[in-house]
């Protein structure tokens, strides 16, 4: 898909853009050399990186499947949606029910172009360009307020976006920010969560030298712990298997092959609002 020309989405390509970044990393095209330089590096430093991006949006597909399928849910708020890729949420969503709504939040220009592009002729996805460490201007934005019904269950997606969420400089703790979005969720809302995992093991030297590069190139990237990620979702009850590595969560089918150490790196979660 070209990138739209609209001057109102200029694309800054001197810089690395984090969703370009993951875009390269997946195999996609819409990225450029400042962001394909920025994944050899990362790739140098952790051969297995990769692997954290392909775990996160395959636990996307499953956790979207199962939230489409088994808990009935037909309305999503998808933050930090990131590049359209194949497998977005409103295709895992629609293969089950095609009546589902999905309304994306993202400020990165580059997605805002693709999404505007990618959506335009779609009158049960959109896109919101907004701040998503922002909880009360997202769920007060009269396009999320028109196309989800918060009088009944929906999906908030918080999918590979908080490991990205500098505490120091916001002034306010990450859990703070997923506390607020779940207290706007009607009872028996659903959260879908993974973010990047220290270990705190033989594996915690992967994490480590991926959040220095993500910070010398991207401004940041924060493997949290166990303690740390739980009081994220301190106010949901966490559906069986719990908090694990990602490729643990309901994977598709016997793995016959070891988890890879990076693999080790990022660990996901659906819970459910009491």
């Amino acid at each position: 898909m070209p990138i739209p020309s609209d001057p109102s989405d200029a694309i800054d390509t001197s810089r690395p853009s984090l969703a370009r970044v993951y875009d390269c990393a997946l195999g996609g095209k819409d990225n450029f050399e400042v962001d394909r330089e920025l994944r050899r590096r990362i790739n140098e430093a952790v051969p297995e990186a990769r692997t954290i991006a392909l775990t996160s949006r395959a636990f996307l597909v499953r956790a979207v499947r199962f939230l489409a399928r088994e808990a009935g849910i037909d309305q999503y708020l998808d933050c930090g949606s990131g590049l359209p890729t194949a497998e977005n949420t409103h295709q895992i969503a629609r293969r089950v029910n095609p009546e589902a709504q999905v309304v994306y939040v993202d400020n990165d220009p580059t997605v805002a172009a693709h999404s505007r592009a990618l959506l335009a002729d779609n009158d049960r996805s959109h896109f919101l360009d907004a701040d998503i460490f922002e909880p009360s201007r997202v769920l007060d934005d009269p396009l999320v307020r028109e196309k989800l019904d918060f009088t009944r269950p929906l999906a908030l997606l918080q999918v590979g976006t908080l490991h990205h969420y500098d505490e120091a400089s916001r002034s306010r703790p990450a859990a703070d920010v997923v506390r607020e979005y779940v207290e706007a969720l009607p009872s028996g809302s659903f959260v879908a969560f993974s973010h990047f995992f220290d270990p705190e093991d033989e594996h915690s030297v992967h994490a480590r030298r991926v959040q220095e590069l993500l910070g010398s190139g991207l401004g940041s990237g924060f493997f949290r712990t166990r303690a740390e990620l739980e009081a994220m979702l301190a106010s949901l009850d966490l559906l069986d298997p719990g908090l694990v590595v990602t490729d643990a969560w309901w994977p598709d089918g016997p793995r016959l092959a070891p988890l890879p150490a990076a693999g080790r790196c990022v660990a996901a979660a659906v819970g459910r609002k009491p």
